[in-house]
């Protein structure tokens, strides 16, 4: 028996623009046992019609405004500088729901992270040999599953293998059909691409729970009919997975590992199936110029979208007025180094007007110092 196992290059860069890049390894695995099982069933099941193979082998100008706009307000002239601005609102409880509900929509916007890989394509040997049968001859089969793989530095954080699944090696034969199985998984949502932030934030059970990897594989083919037809980019089928992982699932390092023993069933169900890939005509000819009909190893690609996704939890929203504060801070240090200028506002209510009344300053952000912004009785929120 003879197993091959074809690393295949690939992935896609993934991460938050903060901390760092983490990316995504796919391969395929190979096994040339495949097509002797099938042809142990056909043998048991179909005597009759077993033939043997007569296959053969084959800037400045920024810092130059915030030195002026400090002289300015020195000299007592801020309207030069600072915009000033008054607005009457409704009512504070109604300001308050509209921003609340705009933290939650940014934080669950946090909640999801997609990645595409593509890079599979061209796999040249879907069998390991041609056939004078025809394009949907079996032998020879030696695809044998799919893994995906992610590693930070030396360390593997990421790592799902799914084979064939040999129980139903029948639906081959009969349907030209195979499915597959999941039998080995490393996962840990400490290193996932989770929260989908800007900001350097890293995943906790204790902001958001209910962790998530949905994984879809599609296999496409192009290849010729024997009536010289192109079928280009063809859907074979598609598989898909369901990884949920909770806390409690977790290892003392924060993993969660799975190995299916034997032939049990496995934990995480592959729903799906895929046609085998159909053969390429061809044909050739024989040293005595006897023309004969031929069809390829079968070429073929597998995509993959992989989906992390999570929910927060009933603390993290209950604190949305400390984690929104924070966010602001952490946004202002972002601002300061992309465009200089910060803004802060005031509330107060209005007598006379029997409403709220928001007062807005901007200026430069080495400008507004704490001490000024107490002066001009300003409190950021």
């Amino acid at each position: 028996m003879r197993k091959t196992f074809l690393t295949l290059l690939c992935c896609v860069m993934a991460g938050s623009v903060a901390s760092q890049t983490r990316s995504f390894t796919t391969f395929i695995y190979n096994d040339d046992s495949i097509s002797t099982e099938i042809q142990a069933y056909c043998n048991a099941f179909y005597p009759a019609v077993t033939r043997g193979s007569r296959s053969g082998d084959l800037g400045p100008m920024m810092k130059d405004a915030a030195v002026n706009a400090a002289k300015g307000i020195g000299a007592g002239y801020v309207s030069a500088f600072v915009d000033l601005g008054v607005k009457a609102v409704t009512g504070l409880m109604e300001r308050r729901e509209r921003i609340r509900s705009e933290w939650e929509s940014t934080v669950a916007s946090e909640n999801m992270y997609l990645t595409h890989v593509n890079s599979i394509s061209n796999l040249k040997d879907f069998y390991s040999t041609p056939s004078v049968y025809g394009p949907m001859d079996p032998k020879g089969m030696r695809f044998n599953g799919i893994g995906c793989l992610r590693k930070n530095g030396d360390d593997t954080v990421f790592y799902i293998s799914l084979h064939i699944n040999r129980q139903k090696i029948n639906r081959i034969v009969e349907h030209s059909k195979f499915e597959l199985v999941l039998d080995t998984l490393i996962i840990s949502p400490y290193y996932s691409n989770l929260p989908n932030s800007s900001f350097d934030t890293a995943f906790s059970f204790e902001q958001r729970q209910n962790y998530m990897m949905n994984i879809d594989f599609t296999l496409t083919s192009s290849w010729m009919t024997q009536a010289t037809m192109i079928q280009d980019n063809v859907e074979l089928g598609r598989f898909s997975i369901c990884i949920p992982v909770r806390e409690n699932s977790l290892d003392s390092n924060g993993f969660l590992r799975y190995v299916r023993k034997g032939d049990e069933e496995s934990r995480y169900p592959v729903m799906g199936e895929s046609f085998i890939v159909p053969r390429s005509y061809s044909g050739f000819r024989e040293s005595n110029d006897a023309y004969h009909d031929l069809w390829g190893t079968g070429e073929y690609q597998i995509s993959l979208n992989i989906k992390e996704s999570c929910t927060l939890t009933k603390a993290y929203k209950d604190n949305w007025r400390k984690n929104r504060r924070a966010r602001k801070h952490a946004q202002k240090s972002t601002n300061i180094i992309q465009d200089g200028w910060q803004t802060v506002t005031s509330q107060q209510w209005d007598e006379i007007t029997k409403s709220w009344v928001i007062t807005i300053l901007q200026a430069p952000a080495d400008v507004l110092s704490d001490d000024l912004i107490d002066k001009l009785h300003l409190k950021e929120e």
